[in-house]
């Protein structure tokens, strides 16, 4: 955990203000703040993030969805997307991004998409039926010159229940589901759709040349280090107020604190949460909203003390959320005291099941045939997308459990060998758990991936037929407050059968320089850059 708020002098802070204040509008990072494209003057944004940047090969990505809201999403687009500038006191629904609107067939698998029409990719060329069936062959068909496994493996999660797809005349797209979807609309935000010219011109280093309809055109790279974008000036929604975005990776948490301080960013992701007084008291801007994450610990439920429920659900009662929340995360989230994130329509309020009580945990554990407590182990990531301060947070976890005798050890590693284990149904580092953040409901074709009886992910073998019936009932209807109804009831199954130690809920915090100015802090994870600009 950074000290470095706690031993500056008064004399460094004044200075450190002074730095913030005088340079905040003009992160230079191979570019100033007015040099753009296209000389709207709205200031080059320069971000630093928590992790590696993306592959930006459209759905490669696999820097999870810092990556994507930061650079996928600004490069390309769906035929829908999350509307992201209304409403922000709730999850954001979804809205036409390159289809303009949609209807479902009475057999519930046939959708028909109305294109969107006078929309052109970075590159000029015309956006149509043909693109959408250029991209879809890339991802669906193993006989296209273009498809490639890993597209194939990645567009798996949102565009593989598409059985068959066609075009109809040229502005409208026929796409038919194996099965009854009702958030189809939701997964093809994520289905991003590229310049079929550049793809064919580019072959196997597109991702070194992307190129989609996004607000945002793509200028450069540091593979994995930096990117840098310039507004699209002929964006169908408007031209973007930025001239240039810059995203840097700066994982560590004390280097983004100093970079925002000395002018060499001028936003950062995840600030520390032991810097924010003194980031406010430089004149930063530190924004928060909640949604829907989830911070927590994935239990193997199939061997060991972590089989019985009564053990899970004392390491549940054991652990002080509050504290975390309060004292380690200074208020940048909120305790999880069920499966379900606060910032759904999923939570229940009424369904706060894990008060901190560890006489009960005690009790629980002794009606389990543990009245000694035992030993296990967890593998934490040391950062990456969402995770928070995954080592701190797990080192007062360790003291809680230890408290009620659940000695923990814990075995750290980096985010991407955590999550690239888990895709292949492993425990990086061969832990009884691991500590990871995810979200559940941003995109909800991600839930069964979660709790789901058949996950090819690693999910601590948890398996429970009444909620894998509920999550498929949600999933074939249509109507978004059924689905939701049968969310909730799922969540609280899962609640109750404690596979995961409930920790947090992220407020999702950033600081930004005080001359970074129309951000729209959505309860989302991802981010609508169009409004942003960077002067005085």
């Amino acid at each position: 955990m950074s000290t470095y708020a706690r031993t500056r002098s008064r004399a460094a802070a004044l200075a450190a203000t002074a730095v913030l204040l005088a340079s905040a509008g003009c992160a230079t990072a191979d570019g100033g703040a007015g040099d753009g494209a296209g000389g709207a003057g709205g200031g080059t944004l320069v971000i630093g993030a928590t992790g590696k940047l993306p592959n930006l090969d459209t759905v490669i990505g696999g820097a999870g969805f810092e990556g994507k809201r930061l650079l996928s999403f600004q490069i390309y687009e769906g035929l829908t997307r999350y509307e992201l500038l209304k409403d922000t006191d709730r999850p954001p629904q979804v809205t036409g991004a390159l289809a303009e609107s949609w209807q479902v067939a009475p057999d519930r698998l046939t959708w028909t998409f109305a294109l969107r029409q006078g929309v052109t990719f970075q590159d000029g060329t015309p956006f149509d039926a043909d693109a959408v069936l250029f991209n879809l062959h890339r991802y669906l068909d193993r006989s296209s010159p273009e498809y490639t496994d890993a597209l194939g493996a990645a567009a798996k999660e949102y565009a593989g229940d598409i059985a068959s797809y066609r075009k109809t005349d040229d502005t409208h797209i026929e796409l038919v589901t194996t099965a009854p979807n009702g958030h189809f609309p939701e997964d093809l935000a994520h289905v991003l759709i590229a310049s079929p010219t550049a793809v064919r011109k580019s072959g196997a280093d597109f991702a070194q040349h992307p190129v989609g309809t996004g607000p945002f055109g793509f200028v450069s790279q540091t593979e994995g280090q930096q990117v840098e974008l310039a507004a699209n000036r002929t964006y169908w929604r408007g031209a973007p107020k930025l001239d240039r975005l810059i995203v840097k990776a700066l994982p560590d948490a004390a280097a983004r604190t100093a970079a925002l301080r000395s002018g060499g960013v001028n936003w950062i992701e995840y600030p520390n949460p032991d810097d924010l007084d003194s980031l406010k008291a430089s004149g930063a801007q530190i924004l928060t909203n909640s949604y829907d994450h989830l911070w927590y610990w994935i239990l193997d439920t199939a061997k060991g003390p972590w089989a019985d429920v009564r053990v899970r659900q004392a390491a549940n009662f054991a652990i002080d959320r509050q504290a975390v929340a309060d004292k380690l995360l200074h208020g940048t989230a909120d305790p999880a005291y069920q499966a379900a994130p606060r910032a759904t329509a999923a939570y229940d309020p009424a369904g706060n099941r894990y008060s901190h009580d560890p006489d009960k945990a005690r009790k629980l554990l002794a009606e389990a045939g543990y009245p000694n407590g035992f030993s296990t182990s967890v593998t934490v990531p040391t950062g990456g997308s969402g995770n928070l301060l995954p080592v701190p947070i797990t080192e007062a976890l360790q003291r809680d459990l230890a408290a009620v005798g659940i000695k923990v050890e814990i075995r750290t590693t980096d985010w991407t060998t955590l999550i690239g284990a888990e895709a292949k149904g492993q425990v990086a580092l061969g832990s009884d758990a691991i500590a990871q953040s995810t979200t559940l409901f941003q995109s909800e074709a991600l839930l069964p991936l979660f709790v789901g009886s058949n996950s090819p992910f690693w999910t601590g073998h948890y398996a429970s037929p009444a909620v894998d019936g509920l999550i498929a009932a949600a999933a074939a209807e249509p109507d978004r407050a059924a689905r939701q109804t049968d969310y909730r009831s799922a969540l609280r199954k899962v609640t109750e059968d404690a596979p995961w130690l409930f920790v947090v809920n992220d407020r999702n915090p950033r600081a930004l320089a005080p001359t970074v100015h129309g951000l729209v802090q959505p309860q989302s994870w991802f981010l609508d850059l169009t409004t942003v600009r960077v002067g005085k």
